[in-house]
């Protein structure tokens, strides 16, 4: 299905709603009936019907055939967040003494339901070292019932043979699930490798504007529906029809203004790979990268996020980088129109900072749509700041 029929047009059944261009905000709690028996089929199944928002609303489904055909998924749920996701995906697919196979530091959110709230239900979670098809093998146990994957993670970007895990849980009877936060369904298709769930935060890309908090779960039409049945409808966790319309704008960009990031990013990343103050920059397309071969292979694209190791003798100078930035931004996440910055030391206090260790002087970069040349002059502003 080509890229702009499902950006464009899937889905949008304009005769519907008097030709207009831009789909309707359908911002509606619930649906009447004309007869008793329609309401009756309702409530037997909220999945093929509306009856209410809870469960399906009509801009939201807008959203949900445009992101499933990206994914090259059957179906798609989109929920409130992109934690949101994650806890429906894992929870449908764990039950009493399960284990769980997971890449070392997953998103911070998919780690503490690991870590605190499903070992309150005798769920138990191995974190092994993805990059290494061996480490699954070894990590998995006879009540494995789930391999949870990040490719590429957002920090050092390490990757998972996405083919080789899928084949393995496949042979083992156990689901995969993908977070492709870093790549979007333009870049990687994991459910193309044999991946069963694929989720992504929609913050990111989808939005474009950093205006709406949003996840995405795509797979295959038995899967979903068994998430919407139960944990999508009882977690109460879908998104708001006006989110659903925001992120169906932000579609409406998403392959020119990742063209334009990717460009950027090139750029940027030439420039602090020969800085005379960056240590190391690690970004899954630099032909040193230890994966690049895989990432070449599975990702079509790879854009926006980068990370680097400043020269510095203190967390003071790392500081004073940071601080002097004038128009790239200190804060979280990535995906939108602004350039972002984040330094690893801003998890840590200041007392246990050492300089010996690159991972303390590592700082993550998010390329904007700002133009190249105001991007790489706020970065000399704050690498001057370091000679004062």
């Amino acid at each position: 299905m080509d890229i702009s029929y499902i950006i464009n047009e899937l889905a949008e059944d304009r005769e519907n709603y008097y030709n207009a261009i831009a789909p309707p905000i359908i911002q509606s709690s619930n649906f009447a009936f004309n007869t008793v028996d329609d309401m009756r089929h309702a409530f037997a199944d909220e999945y093929t019907t509306y009856l209410y928002s809870r469960g399906r609303n009509p801009t939201v489904d807008i959203l949900r055939k445009k992101l499933a055909a990206l994914d090259g998924a059957d179906d798609c749920l989109i929920f409130n967040s992109g934690a949101a996701a994650i806890f429906a995906a894992v929870l449908a697919n764990v039950k009493q003494g399960d284990h769980i196979v997971s890449v070392n530091k997953p998103y911070t959110w998919a780690q503490k339901m690991f870590n605190v709230i499903l070992p309150r239900f005798g769920v138990t979670t191995t974190y092994i070292d993805g990059r290494f098809i061996e480490n699954f093998e070894r990590a998995i146990l006879p009540n494995t019932t789930l391999i949870y994957l990040e490719t590429p993670n957002s920090w050092d970007y390490a990757l998972q043979d996405l083919q080789a895990v899928a084949e393995l849980a496949r042979a083992e009877g156990i689901i995969t699930i993908c977070d492709n936060s870093y790549c979007t369904p333009i870049y990687q298709k994991p459910i193309a490798f044999g991946i069963d769930l694929t989720l992504q935060s929609a913050t990111k890309y989808i939005s474009g504007h950093s205006d709406v908090i949003a996840g995405i779960l795509c797979g295959n039409n038995k899967m979903i529906k068994k998430i919407f049945d139960s944990e999508y409808m009882n977690i109460g966790s879908g998104i708001q029809p006006f989110n659903a319309w925001l992120l169906i704008r932000g579609l409406r960009t998403l392959p020119m203004r990742l063209k334009h990031i990717t460009n950027t990013t090139a750029a940027v990343f030439d420039f602090l790979n020969n800085h005379k103050q960056v240590e190391k920059v690690i970004f899954p397309f630099d032909k040193d990268f230890a994966q690049y071969d895989l990432a070449k292979q599975q990702m079509s694209g790879a854009c926006g996020l980068m990370s680097f190791v400043l020269k510095a003798d203190s967390i003071d100078q790392v500081e004073s980088f940071c601080n002097n930035l004038t128009h790239i931004l200190m804060a979280v996440s990535w995906g939108g129109h602004e350039s972002l910055i984040i330094p690893k030391c801003a998890g840590m206090s200041r007392a246990h900072f050492n300089p010996a260790k690159p991972d303390h002087r590592l700082i993550r970069l998010y390329i904007g749509l700002e133009e190249t040349e105001y991007i790489i002059t706020d970065l000399q502003r704050g690498f001057n700041a370091l000679l004062q």
